[in-house]
């Protein structure tokens, strides 16, 4: 299989559909393709041979969706580059996986310069954007206009097709391979839990370097359906364009969910057309989520676990979301195992351990990267007998749900005891005066590691340290309960939305050791 095919049955089928929607500039499926074709051919003539790795640093937008295609069509491999990152940061993954073209977008094009300059291999720069290119830079519609199609490679199967680099989240980005078949793969399992809307519109808010928007957007071209694109995450604009666009289906991480709830123009705009609303990427506090479905009412709400190295693993569905469903706990849940998926939950020998009992998250299929771009060692580390070593810890129920209670690294060892921290901050979260919260392990000389909370308070509303202990203390066990809290304005947050832990701790850390590190 390759991903190039879903273009061919929709020129097939369905030329003159329209595909993108970008800020109201839109495009069919015919005009498409043939950019794409146009596109590929630019790129053999600037250099890319089969399975070469050419990149792309930009904001969400219709280019982005042609370049990722234009990339297979001619037989390249995308490296999509975090869009958050510095310039080193940048210049590490293009010299790690030897990336020698490069799509930049004006938000970007500051960066240009240091990238070309710095790179082992100095990349050729295509500027995407309305107006002239920078001097020294190829004209993206320019290379379309002038260049001749050409037939599709159709690379498939075992030919890599895409190295998406790990947020860093946990430590230094390694480059993760998929191939054309493990991402349709990895599409297929999500389309048979979740079924596409006949004619959705989807709007894609969370950065196309991300594989949860990457494989949305596959399923999209799968199912030929339209994709409405914004550069990135805004409220207002969101709320706008739901209502414009009239959209169908959402998807968000928890952080976005809340910024949209709690924004004052939610109840002025019309949402009656929203039916579906996934999300992931993190965990969600169980308060964010009830103030969501109430503020939604008759959207589908549904969660789906997964990671860059495996894609979708689990997924809750709507039934799951239901009043006698959360009056049981089962919202709380990250799902079950999808279609083709084995997950197994198993302790720090790799044994299978008892329902009910915490350990780490295992998961095999087809779906699952061969491995990290020239990372053998790591490679063998996480992929051991066929199964891939998440670093999720969570216990899984008698009827195959997987309830997630940390990243193994996140946990807290205080005094002896295990501290999950998800736990801890969903109690956080009712409280009405917190926006959001980050719970972490800070060094103790008495218990090893103290329980503390970052926490960002609503606008216009006040709570103090000993008010957030007490309100812990009034729904977990002591030893749980923050024994210091710290007030911020904001958290630092990954391009994926994540909340970067290792930079809570890194101060608290520095110069000592962390034994779950």
């Amino acid at each position: 299989m390759y991903l190039t095919r879903t273009l061919h049955r929709s020129l097939q089928q369905q030329p003159d559909q329209i595909v993108t929607i970008f800020r109201g500039r839109q495009r069919t499926y015919r005009e498409f393709c043939g950019r794409v074709a146009r596109l590929a051919g630019a790129l053999q003539a600037l250099g890319m041979q089969r399975g070469d790795r050419v990149g792309i640093l930009a904001l969400n937008s219709d280019r982005y969706l042609e370049y990722a295609m234009a990339a297979w069509w001619g037989g390249g491999v995308l490296n999509p580059v975090n869009v958050r990152w510095s310039v080193p940061e940048v210049v590490f993954s293009m010299d790690d996986c030897d990336t020698g073209i490069l799509v930049i977008d004006d938000q970007f094009l500051p960066m240009a310069e240091g990238i070309r300059g710095t790179a082992k291999r100095a990349p050729v720069l295509i500027h995407a954007g309305d107006g002239d290119a920078p001097a020294g830079m190829h004209s993206y519609e320019r290379l379309i206009a002038e260049s001749a199609p050409v037939p599709d490679a159709r690379r498939g199967g075992d030919d890599l097709a895409i190295v998406m680099y790990t947020g860093g989240t946990t430590g230094f980005p390694k480059g993760v391979m998929q191939t054309h078949g493990s991402l349709w793969c990895g599409c297929l399992q999500r389309m048979a839990d979740t079924p596409p809307l006949r004619g959705g519109r989807v709007l894609h808010t969370n950065p196309f370097f991300h594989i949860a928007a990457m494989v949305r957007v596959l399923n999209q071209f799968l199912a030929g359906e339209v994709h409405v694109i914004m550069p990135s995450f805004e409220p207002r604009e969101m709320l706008e364009t739901i209502e414009r666009e009239r959209i169908n289906e959402l998807a968000l991480v928890p952080t976005m969910i809340q910024l949209l709830i709690n924004h004052p123009d939610l109840a002025k705009r019309d949402l009656g057309s929203v039916r579906r609303l996934g999300y992931g990427a993190s965990a969600i506090s169980a308060a964010v989520l009830e103030q969501t479905m109430e503020k939604l009412p008759g959207v589908d709400f549904s969660h789906s676990y997964g990671m860059t190295e495996s894609m979708i693993v689990t997924t809750n569905p709507p039934e799951n979301h239901s009043p006698a469903a959360r009056a049981k706990g089962l919202h709380l849940s990250a799902g079950r195992a999808g279609i083709g998926i084995d997950v197994k939950i198993v302790d720090a020998d790799g044994n299978e351990v008892p329902r009910g009992t915490v350990g780490e998250i295992l998961v095999r299929s087809a779906g699952v990267t061969p491995g990290y771009w020239n990372r053998p060692e790591e490679t063998a580390k996480a992929l051991r007998d066929g199964w891939l070593h998440t670093g999720d810890g969570a216990y899984m129920n008698e009827q195959g749900y997987i309830f997630i209670v940390d990243r193994i690294k996140d946990m807290i060892v205080s005094g002896g005891e295990n501290v999950y921290s998800a736990e801890v901050e969903n109690v956080i979260g009712r409280h009405p005066a917190v926006a959001s919260s980050a719970v972490i392990g800070v060094p103790h000389e008495q218990w090893g590691e103290a329980v503390h909370a970052v926490i960002v308070l609503k606008s216009g509303m006040q709570a103090s340290e000993n008010e957030i202990r007490e309100h812990c203390r009034a729904h977990i066990a002591g030893y749980k309960c923050p024994k210091t809290v710290e007030f911020r304005q904001s958290l630092p947050l990954s391009g994926a939305g994540k909340i970067l832990k290792r930079d809570l701790r890194a101060p608290h850390w520095e110069g000592k050791s962390r034994a779950v590190n």
